[in-house]
């Protein structure tokens, strides 16, 4: 049995340097259907109706840790009109996002999140989803205290529960049926360096924010919400 007491250091393959992109590709397209399948997208677009109770104004929507940009493609697939912004660390995958959604009205910015200066065009949500994972908690903190500052109206956060069952179950089907290396060894892992909801309260305390709210929501995720 997994000890899932504390969160793994265990690296995953994504965060590793050189990647083909043929594999990264294939990874992006693997965690479409995930999330898909599996109700990451509900949730992310959960997390934006959170801030705009109608949809008829335009506003801009920035996600750090975008990947292969198919959580901004289901936000716009269900909430029309918006404006995007995705970052990600690797060229390959701000590339793979401009490729595959080039109807989308988004700037793909291929940097570090932490350096990215939107000086007065801030947008008004930031959000990230199953990019908290990949950091460490001193790190975290950080990243918190940058989405609330960057932000005009707030952030959410979409990411996955610390919890058993969630780790063999997806342990389990990407072994069954994924045809990516990296999927097959990342899913698990990510998992496993996951949070649970006394995690999350204790880096909100670090950073210095108190105005938030943690939902636990199906299939073994939180969704945080944290309006300005």
């Amino acid at each position: 049995m997994v000890n899932l007491k504390h969160r793994s250091k265990q690296t995953e393959i994504l965060d590793t340097d050189n990647l083909p992109f043929a594999a990264i590709a294939l990874c992006m397209h693997e965690l479409n259907i995930i999330n898909s399948l599996l109700g990451g997208h509900a949730i992310t677009i959960k997390g934006v109706k959170e801030f705009i109770p109608t949809n008829n104004i335009p506003i801009t929507i920035c996600e750090i840790g975008c990947g292969g940009g198919d959580n901004l493609h289901a936000i716009d697939k269900k909430l029309k009109n918006h404006k995007y912004i995705g970052i990600d660390l690797k060229p390959t995958c701000t590339n793979f996002a401009a490729t595959i959604y080039p109807q989308l009205k988004a700037k793909w910015i291929a940097s570090d999140y932490s350096k990215v200066d939107f000086g007065n065009e801030k947008p008004d949500i930031i959000f990230s989803s199953l990019f908290c994972h990949h950091f460490s908690n001193a790190a975290l903190v950080h990243m918190l205290q940058y989405m609330y500052t960057n932000s005009k109206k707030g952030f959410f956060i979409n990411d996955l529960q610390r919890n058993a069952i969630a780790y063999y179950l997806i342990k389990w089907l990407t072994a069954a049926f994924s045809k990516s290396y990296m999927v097959k060894n990342d899913a698990p892992i990510s998992v496993a360096r996951s949070f649970t909801k006394a995690d999350w309260i204790s880096l909100f305390k670090l950073a210095g924010i108190t105005n938030y709210s943690i939902k636990w929501q199906w299939a073994f995720r939180y969704l945080i919400v944290c309006k300005k």
